[in-house]
């Protein structure tokens, strides 16, 4: 008996000594469960700081990239930006280029667009050029800048003869490009809103085109404040479309400016 006794007590020893350890285990584990979750989520706020610290970062480098090439194209183009008396004065100007822009659905131009029309024949008038050149987009049958633009222009007295069409003016670097490899010009004065004609003697001097510009700012336009704001992210891409001077979506044969503008007439 004493030793099945014996034997029972140290049954029961062993068996008290797992429990204690098991329960010695719970302990150590419920007592680093709450310390693990905060240690894990220190870290995810450091990690989410980093990233947001790194946007931020970028942002202000974007932004400031940004109004740097801004300020660049501005500054590299303001001095070529004259008066409609200024422009008589130069020589030797092949073209009086007149960039496209808005035809409302009835086939009217835009109040921008007629200003434009409006200057460019104002400056045809006083003898800066000799002929003058509607670039825009005329990518479809339905809208029709340039047949627009020469129609108004014929109009106002212009002879056909003196009016060339560029129907794949998509872009204003499409336009420069154009105008100096499809209609051979390499003096030219360009026509349009003040905000545009950084840019677009920008592209052209980048070109290789000796190029002037006169503004056709005779009102105040809606929706003005969110164009300057685009205008900016345009500039920064035609510093890098000037550098690499890709191609246009069409070139083909040349068509000289010097020549007779209804070689250019589709109608």
């Amino acid at each position: 008996m004493k030793l099945f006794g014996k034997k029972l007590t140290r049954k029961k020893r062993e068996k008290t000594l797992k429990q204690s350890k098991t329960d010695k285990g719970k302990e150590r584990k419920t007592e680093g469960k709450p310390k693990d979750r905060k240690n894990g989520k220190e870290k995810k706020k450091r990690g989410l700081g980093f990233w947001f610290l790194l946007l931020v970062l970028l942002g202000a480098f974007g932004l400031c990239a940004a109004l740097g090439l801004n300020a660049y194209v501005k500054g590299s183009s303001e001095e070529y930006i004259l008066t409609s008396s200024e422009a008589a004065e130069l020589e030797n100007i092949d073209c009086i280029l007149v960039l496209g822009c808005g035809v409302r659905p009835d086939g009217t131009p835009s109040d921008m667009l007629k200003d434009r029309i409006e200057r460019g024949i104002e400056l045809y008038t006083l003898g800066v050029a000799p002929k003058l050149l509607m670039s825009g987009d005329h990518g479809q049958v339905e809208y029709d800048e340039v047949n627009t633009m020469k129609d108004y222009a014929i109009g106002e007295g212009i002879p056909s003869e003196d009016i060339f069409m560029d129907h794949a003016g998509f872009s204003t670097y499409e336009s420069m490009y154009r105008a100096k490899e499809i209609f051979q010009a390499k003096k030219i004065v360009i026509v349009s809103q003040e905000y545009h004609l950084y840019r677009a003697i920008y592209a052209a001097h980048a070109l290789g085109l000796e190029a002037y510009g006169v503004s056709s700012d005779y009102r105040m336009y809606a929706g003005q404040a969110y164009r300057e704001l685009r205008e900016i992210l345009a500039r920064c891409k035609d510093v890098f479309t000037g550098l690499f001077q890709p191609k246009p979506t069409y070139l083909g044969e040349p068509i000289p400016v010097s020549g007779n503008g209804n070689l250019t007439n589709d109608k």
